[in-house]
């Protein structure tokens, strides 16, 4: 698309747009490859030396808690050596500390740690000829002035600080170059990795969920469709007294540039906010989760601490759109089924939702009574006015799911493939909260934006005489 700059039209694209010999940042592919295919290889050795064991006379329970742990470990180990791909499902992982089974402390808490904000840096000469590679030779005539040192970085690329030629402060995404083909390359090797994702989960289909995954990630590599829904989430958040999503200004192959958000980032506030300012940033990250479907009819894929910001005028600033996605289709009957099983059923009613929904692999035996007081704590936020979050819960509620142990109850299920990017968010929509340290309303905030958990609760609270009626929403003051 053609722009107009000192009165002339400057074309985005010229010849070196498309030249395929523009200096890519270094990449170690073959280093990469390596540790990722011998995670495979390392199982299955594993596998061997447990039979071995169990002739020695220990305990098949046992071994498999071993295989189970060290698996594990050496999962965490290799992805927080590489970028690309690992580190973007390192993210999924990486919320610090909070996301890892009891029994693998510190060496990989700090190893997911650092899949955070950690890729490399582009030499400022790199960063012209991405640019350039991207939008044309005269790419700089469409800035006024262009930082070209970077101000934050990415898993796959960075971000520089820039004046627009009519004067907005903007935001310059710019993908690094090499990362596209090195990042499908790790997500092609990390699909090896299903065999050892079922030790943990053997009810699980795996697979299916993996390559669901990395589908999903891969995604993110599009900034063509991340600016078409940064645009969908702008317009329907547009002049919202609690919201800030940043308007497209260009988007042009690996270039996405946005308007600028001069705010503080929730990872310093999670160090420094009062009590009161952490209420009202987990209120807003929540409600601006919920409310997206009926806003923009899409979901917000990515709720960590490194996308949001408080604006000087309290509002919330959300960044980063490559993860959304559309509502899977029936979310909300599944939502509406599941839910009335939890709050108004009984085990027979759980069991039957769970299974028409895909959670339970067919032909699977399900410990419903086990399952029903694994998910306790869930069931008591959607009854409670308020409920507060912190790293204690979140850590029990992570280890209850991924304790390395045989009679773990979430071995027995499975997630859709669907429905990963849903889950994917509410993982980190937990964690960020968890972080955050916050009191919020989920009876609240989830009922009156998810359709069909209003009448679920309604006839909850008909039945009992212990939950007070649910209040209109107020203002997240």
């Amino acid at each position: 698309m053609p722009d107009q700059h000192r009165g002339k039209v400057v074309p985005l694209f010229s010849r070196r747009a498309t030249d395929a010999s523009a200096r890519r940042i270094p990449v170690p592919t073959p280093v990469r490859n390596a540790k990722l295919a011998k995670l495979p290889a390392a199982y299955a050795a594993r596998r061997v030396g447990g039979a071995g064991k169990r002739l020695l006379g220990r305990s098949a329970e046992e071994i498999g808690r071993d295989i189970q742990l060290r698996t594990a470990q050496h999962i965490f180990e290799v992805l927080g050596e590489l970028r690309g791909g690992a580190q973007k499902l390192g993210q999924i992982l990486a919320l610090t500390e909070l996301t890892l089974p009891s029994g693998l402390a510190e060496p990989y808490r700090t190893a997911l740690s650092k899949l955070q904000d950690s890729g490399p840096s582009m030499l400022p000469s790199l960063v012209h000829d991405t640019m350039a590679a991207n939008m044309g030779e005269n790419w700089r005539q469409y800035f006024s002035t262009f930082d070209s040192s970077r101000a934050a970085a990415a898993s796959i690329g960075q971000v520089h600080r820039a004046v627009w030629h009519d004067g907005t402060v903007v935001a310059v995404k710019v993908m690094y170059p090499g990362v596209r083909e090195a990042l499908l390359n790790e997500l092609r090797l990390l699909r090896s990795m299903a065999p050892m994702a079922g030790v943990v989960f053997p009810a699980a289909d795996v697979r299916t969920a993996i390559d669901a995954l990395c589908d999903y990630v891969g995604e993110e590599l599009d900034f063509q469709q991340e600016a078409h829904y940064q645009r969908a989430f702008a317009a329907g958040y547009a002049d919202d007294p609690d919201f800030l999503v940043p308007n497209v200004i260009e988007q042009q192959r690996d270039v996405l540039i946005s308007e600028w958000v001069d705010a503080v980032p929730l990872n310093e506030l999670i160090r420094t906010a009062p009590q009161e300012a952490r209420d009202r940033l987990g209120t807003q990250i929540l409600r601006f989760v919920t409310t997206s479907y009926e806003r923009t009819g899409y979901l917000y894929g990515d709720p960590h601490p490194g996308n949001f910001r408080r604006l000087p005028d309290g509002r919330l600033g959300v960044v980063d759109f490559g993860a959304c996605s559309p509502y899977p289709a029936g979310f909300f009957a599944l939502t509406h089924d599941i839910g009335e099983a939890i709050l108004n059923g009984g085990d027979d009613e759980l069991n039957s939702a769970l299974r028409q929904h895909g959670f339970v692999v067919p032909g699977q035996e399900l410990d419903i009574e086990a399952i029903t007081a694994s998910i306790a704590p869930f069931r008591e936020l959607f009854i409670s006015p308020a409920v507060h979050l912190n790293r204690a819960w979140f850590i029990q509620q992570v280890n209850s799911l991924t304790e390395p142990r045989l009679s773990n109850v979430a071995r027995q299920m499975t997630v859709p493939g669907e429905l990963i990017p849903s889950t994917r968010a509410l993982i980190l929509l937990f964690g960020a909260l968890s972080q955050l340290g916050c009191t919020v309303s989920f009876r609240d905030e989830v009922v009156s934006g998810w359709p069909g958990l209003a009448e679920v609760l309604h006839r909850y609270q008909q039945r009992t005489e212990s939950v007070a009626p649910v209040s209109q929403r107020s203002s997240p003051n």
